[in-house]
């Protein structure tokens, strides 16, 4: 498996179904990152131009893709 990054809402519906997802991709040495965003919620990525934390999450996906992009 490629390397995963996995963004999941503190209140997200899937929560848990992401941190196993994340446990399990460990386990099979898949380079894996959980990142949880507090009090976000299902899809907030979609709002990256009016709530400062999907901006954030948006970010950090850019900048795990051209970590990898090299």
């Amino acid at each position: 498996m490629p390397p995963m990054l996995i963004q999941v809402g503190s209140h997200e519906a899937l929560l848990d179904d992401a941190v196993r997802l994340a446990a399990k991709a460990a386990s099979d040495d898949v380079s894996v990152i959980l990142d949880v965003i507090a009090g976000a919620f299902h899809v907030s990525q979609a709002f990256g131009g009016m709530l400062d934390e999907a901006k954030e999450a948006l970010e950090r996906v850019a900048t795990f893709l051209a970590a990898r992009a090299k």
